[in-house]
């Protein structure tokens, strides 16, 4: 199956700057991003909370070879792997929107919608960071975390 944005010509920073006008359309309050040769972050604010997405770029070793393993040059190693970074910013953009739209159509909720990628503001983790070991422990057969049960029942005895 062929990747989403596979063939897109559209360049980063203009994908960049399309998120940023699309968090704003919707209502974000506060906008950044910062990126290293091996990944790139996307945060924002909206609905009062701080979101982060972190979006993992391809290595360009990666490109050394085709894929019926023929050594490339190194042209062809940095255009294979600009692509490749094309089209995962084209993927965040298109997932961003979706939850966005959901949101505003009244498919989903915000904070549910975001959950995984809100940042706790004392640890500067985001809850997918924090829940995810804990989920993954559990279907390994550990116990259930205190934050999945206990904590979850007294909040919903609350209501």
């Amino acid at each position: 199956m062929a990747r989403y944005a596979a063939q897109t010509e559209v360049p980063v920073d203009r994908t960049r700057a399309e998120i940023e006008r699309t968090l704003v359309r919707y209502g974000a309050d506060a906008f950044r991003y910062s990126y290293r040769s091996d990944v790139a972050m996307v945060e924002f604010s909206a609905h009062a909370r701080h979101i982060r997405f972190v979006l993992r770029l391809p290595k360009q070793e990666d490109f050394n070879t085709t894929p019926q393993g023929r050594d490339r040059v190194s042209a062809a190693i940095e255009r294979e792997w600009q692509q490749a970074c094309r089209q995962r910013w084209r993927a965040l953009l298109l997932a961003i929107k979706a939850k966005l739209e959901a949101v505003d159509c009244g498919i989903a909720e915000f904070e549910r919608e975001f959950l995984a990628y809100i940042v706790d503001p004392e640890s500067d983790r985001t809850v997918g960071d924090v829940l995810a070991p804990q989920l993954q422990r559990s279907y390994d057969g550990a116990p259930t975390p205190l934050l999945l049960t206990q904590e979850h029942r007294r909040a919903e005895r609350k209501e």
